[in-house]
This record gives structure tokens, sequence and C-alpha cells, in this order.
């Protein structure tokens, strides 16, 4: 009875398990296997000329990813890419020296040569277990030309003897070494009838030969006198050399089951020049033109690692998102932008960070919730911005995260608090990403959907600490402080990075760049001149230059302003002094030069290179709106101050003013009889003769008896004291020109 009960609990088993087998696929067991045995990657490039620094980073980054990978038990692999340079060898020798040697025997190493490789850069690839290339590309031709030291020869030669590559031989090394050197497939037969390829110099050829193998076919496949190089695509058909090809990054890393988030190219070139942004506070106006300024500040000195350091609550979202594109659209090969928050980024804070090229946290630190919100009202509550907004968001947060290899489903997590998003495993190789639902519904037999990420459950936005961010590959593992950072990136010992804060004069430049700046530049230069050209002191000649002077340099800090502008506006002033001193009248010089001041202070005030012809068309709108209202008070200010000047204390004394102003009981009075217009007591007659008690700029001040008037010459300049007569009375406004004598 017990037998039967133990064998109906067997069966029963069996069917349990067969049913369980039934309800999860096996492709779900091996989906979760595949993930298990993951590889773990890191990749690097190596520029060229290498240093001490350089060195030093890739040694670094070796050991801690074989720690890492034999923590979680997988395969490490380590990508180098190499460009075309020459180095001291014996820096390429201590470089291949490491890849060699037993220390990284548990890591695979990989050289990908994207392009043509010449130079002793050859011999990094060489220490390699792999070489991928590009299919087009050339690899070679060591010495450049020139024989190496015979001690750097016999090293380079050792590693083809070492065969760390399968697919290199003592041969092809030699192939690359000399232009001399001839190189042959040769096919040989065992005794058990196995064939195998070899790839031998001639010399190796005939020791071969005399040993008395069987050698069934004999290929040339580079004559003596050959340049010393290898087509990529042609050796990897032939069988040598070469292990795969890749075309880009994206390519190298499927081929080797690598998310393709590690490709974010942190340099291993060992940086020249490091600078350090200081973002700190609300993401504002200022803050953008500081960031941007020393953004481009810095690429004009060619700094090879831009950090910024981040430390913000967020902020604009406009203003957010263009200082994002902005380091986004910086090419890792013309400088390494790298994040670094200590304390926290969310919001704009966080876009601004996802923008750079390679991102670090203090393991307590946050990172995200980039919601979207809006004022209801100035001064009153928040509320969750509508869809038309967010929805464009949403596209430019899966852009940002596309351009700098983060899985976008994360970043848009940040901003939608209902988007959820969870683990994705390849069903081919076992990649590792996450995503969300609509994408995984849309690639339902290419990948496999996994747990969702607790952080981005509905009716949450997703928040990240350090260590989280970095286990879901939207940061590099974490930095305890800024030393820390220091070392990670490669950079000496003795190197401080003192960061850029925002200063005084940051705030002014922004002010002045501001359209209230402009429209006050503008309007208090232009009062100057007006006052300057009734009342020729000089006085009043400086702060209108100061304000010119102030408008472009604030220009010219805020990268909207340059020599063109600064020529235009000058040309402008020229032609404007020309019509008014020089030629009689107002034409062609004095209209042109009102054009060429106004389109130099419009250029001056927006850069409109890479926007749009509307975008284009609203900026210059807006230019000209705080331009022409700035001219509008000029005007109106004018006409107040060309009623009540001659009576306000101080100022009376720097213009002419008839003698009958003065100071009575009630303040200035005028002599009625000079207000009157009566058509009986004309301002003057035709013919009158007086003496200028002032230049005529054409206008001026003349005295005819005891009277003051002014007048306008016929197109001259004329000097003060010269006698003029009058040729024209047209209601108030006399017209004179010099007496001839």
């Amino acid at each position: 009875m017990r037998r039967n009960s133990s064998h109906g609990f067997v069966v029963a088993g069996f069917w349990m398990v067969a049913v369980l087998l039934a309800i999860f696929p096996v492709d779900t067991v091996r989906g979760q296997d595949s993930e298990a045995k993951a590889p773990l990657g890191q990749f690097l490039t190596v520029k060229a000329p290498l240093s001490d620094e350089a060195l030093s980073q890739i040694r670094n980054t070796a050991l801690e990813l074989k720690a890492a990978a034999a923590k979680e038990s997988r395969t490490g692999i380590l990508i180098l890419e190499l460009e075309s340079g020459s180095s001291r060898f014996g820096q390429i020798r201590d470089l291949a020296g490491l890849l060699a040697s037993a220390e990284l025997s548990t890591l695979r190493t990989v050289a990908w040569v994207p392009d043509s490789l010449r130079g002793n850069h050859v011999v990094a690839a060489l220490a390699c277990q792999d070489l991928v290339m590009n299919p087009e590309a050339e690899i070679g031709d060591i010495g450049r030309g020139s024989p190496l030291d015979p001690a750097d020869a016999e090293f380079i030669q050792s590693l083809g003897r070492r065969r760390r590559n399968p697919r290199l031989s003592f041969g092809i090394v030699a192939g690359m070494l000399s232009s001399e050197t001839s190189l042959h497939r040769v096919t040989v037969r065992s005794e058990d009838g196995q064939e195998q390829q070899q790839f031998l110099t001639s010399d190796e050829l005939r020791q071969l030969q005399q040993q008395g193998l069987e050698i069934p076919r004999v290929e040339v496949i580079r004559e003596p006198g050959a340049p010393p190089v290898f087509l990529a695509g042609d050796a990897l058909k032939a069988g040598f050399l070469v292990t795969q090809l890749a075309q880009d990054r994206g390519t190298l890393a499927d081929l080797y089951q690598l998310p393709r988030e590690i490709m974010r190219n942190p340099s291993a070139a060992g940086q020249k020049k490091a600078r350090l942004i200081e973002v700190k506070g609300n993401v504002s106006g200022s803050m953008r033109d500081f960031v941007l300024r020393e953004v481009r500040n810095a690429q004009a000195e060619r700094v090879d690692l831009l950090v910024l350091e981040i430390d913000s609550p967020g902020g604009d979202k406009q203003i957010a998102e263009e200082i994002a594109m902005t380091l986004a659209d910086i090419e890792p090969e013309q400088m390494n932008t790298v994040a670094w928050i200590p304390r926290g980024a969310w919001s704009g804070g966080a876009l601004i960070a996802f923008g750079c090229a390679q991102i670090y946290m203090h393991p307590d630190a946050q990172i995200g919730d980039i919601g979207v919100i809006r004022e209801t009202e100035p001064g009153g509550a928040f509320e969750r911005a509508p869809e038309k907004i967010v929805s464009p968001f949403l596209e430019f947060a899966a852009s940002l995260a596309r351009r700098r290899n983060r899985p976008p489903a994360l970043l848009q997590a940040m901003i939608d608090r209902d988007l959820e998003v969870f683990e994705a495993t390849h069903r081919q190789d076992g990649r590792v990403t996450w995503m969300s639902e609509p994408e995984l519904r849309a690639q339902p037999d290419e990948w496999l959907q996994g747990p969702l990420v607790p952080e981005s459950r509905r009716g949450l936005l997703l928040t990240l600490r350090g260590e989280r961010a970095h286990q879901l590959r939207l940061t590099e593992a974490p930095c305890e402080d800024l030393q820390q950072l220091q070392l990670r990136l490669g950079l000496p010992e003795g190197v401080s990075l003192r960061p850029l804060r925002k200063s005084w004069v940051d705030n002014l430049v922004s002010f002045l760049n501001s359209g209230f700046g402009a429209f006050l530049l503008v309007a208090v230069g232009l009062l100057c001149v007006y006052i300057e050209a009734h009342a020729p002191t000089g006085m009043f000649a400086i702060p209108a230059a100061l304000c010119a002077s102030l408008f472009f340099w604030s220009r010219f800090l805020g990268g909207t302003a340059g020599t063109l502008e600064l020529v235009l506006f000058v040309l402008g002033l020229a032609l404007l002094a020309l019509e008014i001193f020089v030629i009689p009248g107002f034409g062609i010089f004095g209209v042109s030069g009102i054009l060429l001041t106004l389109t130099s202070l419009v250029m001056a005030s927006h850069t409109f290179s890479g926007i749009t012809t509307t975008q284009s068309f609203e900026k210059a709108v807006s230019s000209l709106t705080s331009i022409a209202a700035a001219m509008i008070t000029v005007i109106a200010a004018a006409v107040v101050m060309s009623r009540f000047l001659p009576s306000i204390p101080w100022f009376n004394r720097l213009i002419l003013t008839p003698p009958v102003y003065g100071v009575e009981n009630d303040g200035p009075m005028l002599d009625p009889s000079l207000l009157s217009p009566a058509a009986d007591n004309p301002v003057a007659t035709v013919g009158e003769i007086g003496v200028c008690s002032s230049a005529l700029r054409p206008a001026g001040k003349v005295i005819f008896g005891d009277r003051f008037l002014d007048v306008v010459s016929d197109g001259a300049y004329i000097d003060a004291g010269s006698s003029v007569e009058v040729v024209q009375v047209i209601g108030n406004r006399v017209v004179v020109r010099v007496v001839s004598v």
C-alpha cells in the first residue's frame, strides 16, 4: 500500500513538472539564464600620444572590470578603440604587456579599429585577443617606412609567437614590420589526414618543407615590395588577423552581446586640459548664459575634459532643453563632457546631466523627477502641464537618451508618472536593457519582458540614487568625492579642478543681454547723443559711448555678437557723421547709416545659426521690438526735453537760451512777445543778418539783435561766430546760410 502511494506521488510529481513546463515556456528559463550569463563590458578610446595617465586609467578600468565580472560570475570584455598615431614606444610596450599579461587573462580584450591604423599603436591591437575592424580599414606599417630598433622589433614579434589572438602569427607580424617580407597561406596535412592553414614567411615555408610534411597547397598572400598593410575585409576572408567586421559602435556592441549604453566613449588618452563648471541653483536665463559661454570658451581653448558639477532642483524647461542639446551636440572626440552630481539633480538639472557623455554620482545623490508643471497664475499654485506640452517633451527626452546611448524609457519615466518600465532581455543574444510596455509590444518576437522597475510604478516620477542609476546603466559607477572622480577620469594627482562659478559679472551680462537691458542701453545711449547734439560739451558723449560699448561687450560674451556686427555699427555711425557734418541735406548716406546701425543692433542681439526661418523671424521681431521701444522712448523724451530743458536747473547752463529766461517768483518765464506767433510779428524776416552763437549742425542758435532763435542751415555746417542771413521762414522754421564775404 505504501509502495503504491509512493509511486502515485512520483507520477503526480512528474505530471506537476510537466504542467509547470507547459505554463512557463522554455524561452523564459533560457532568457533568465542568458541574463545571468550576459557579459560585462567596458569601452575606452586610446588616442595618440599615449600618456602615463591614460595608461593608468586603462589599467584601473581593466582591474575594476575584472573584479566586477568575477563577483557576478560573468565574462568581462574590455574594448579598446585604437586611433592612428604614434606614441613613445615605452608606453605602447607597457600597454601591450598589460593586455597580454596573466593579470588580465580572465578578461577578453578586444581591439576595435574603425579607421586605418598605422604606427606603433598597431602593437596594442596585436596584444588583444580579438581584432575587430571596419571592412574598409587597413592595418600595418608599424614602423611607418623606417626600420625599428631590434629590441622593439623582437618584442613585437614575440606577440605573434604568443598567439593570444589565434588568427595572429609570426609571419603576419613580420609582414607588418617590413614591406620586403612575403607572406604565404600554407595548407599542411597531418598524419591523420586533417588539414590546417598557416600563414608563413618565405623562410618559415622553407623550414616547413625541409621537415618533410605534406603540403598540398601554397598560396601567395603578399609579394615582396607590397605595402606592409592588410585590408580588413581581405584579411577576414583569408582567415588571418581580423576576428570580425563592424562599421560602428552599435554593431560592435551587438557582436559581443553588450548593451549599446557602454559605448559612450570615455577617452583613455589622458586629458591634457580639464575644466570644472559649477551648475548650481535654479535653471534660469543667467545660468544658461553662464554655462553656454563657458562651454564655448572650453571649445575655443581645446579643453579635453569638461566637468559640470550639477546641484540643481530644476527650473525653466526650455532653458534646460537648450543647455542639454548644446552638450549633446559635442562629440566625445572633440571634448569629453562629464556630469558630476554630489547631492542631487532634479527636473531641469537632471536634463542637463543627461546631455553629457558620462554621468558620475555620489552613492546617495539623486537624479530624476523631470515632471513638467506650470504656474496657474502669477504667484499661485502649480498644476501638471497639458498633454500637448508633455508629448513633445517625451520625444525630446527619448532623442536625448539615444544620442548618449541610454535607455529612452527610463528618461521618459522621469517625465510621465504613468509610464512603467520593465527589464527586457533579448531572446537571441541575452542582452539586457529597460523598455516601456509600448516598446515591448512593438517588438514581441525580439525582446522578452522581465520584472517591473519598482521605482517606475504608476503614480511616481522615476527618481534614482547613484548606485541604482548605475545598475540601470544610466550613469557610471558612483564616486565618493571629487578626488575619486579625478582618478576615475585618469587625471594626474597634481591637477586641481577649481570650479568656475557665476559672479556679479555673469549676472550683469545676463541682464544686459535681456530685452529690458537692450532697451535701457539703446535708450540711454540715444538720449545722451541727443543731449550732446544740443549741448556740445562732451559730457554726454562719454556715457553714449559707454552704452554702445556695454551693448556689444555683453553681446560678445553672450555669443551673439562678433567682429561683423561691430564693423557694421561703426560703419553706420561713420555714414551718419558724413551726412550731418560734411554732405548737405539728408540722403543716401544718412539712410544707409541708419539701416546699418539698426541691422548691427539686431544681429548683435541674437544668433540665427541652427534655427528655422520662422524662429529667425521671431528672434528678429523680438530684437526690433526692444530697439523700436527704445527709439520711441527717445523721441518722446526729446520732445519733452526740447520744451522743458531750458528751464531745468543746472541743465539750462549747458544750452543756449534767450536772455529773458530767468527765475522769478513762480519760476522760469519766457517773454510773452517771443512766444506769440502772430502774423504781424514774424519770427524773422528774409534777408535779416545774424551771428551764430553756436555751431549749426545743421540746427543751432543765432542772435538777431537782442533775439535768440533756433535755426537750421541750408545743409552746410556753419561754425559759431559766423554771420548768416535768413533765406526762408516757414512758420517757426528759420533757414539761414552763410553771408558771402
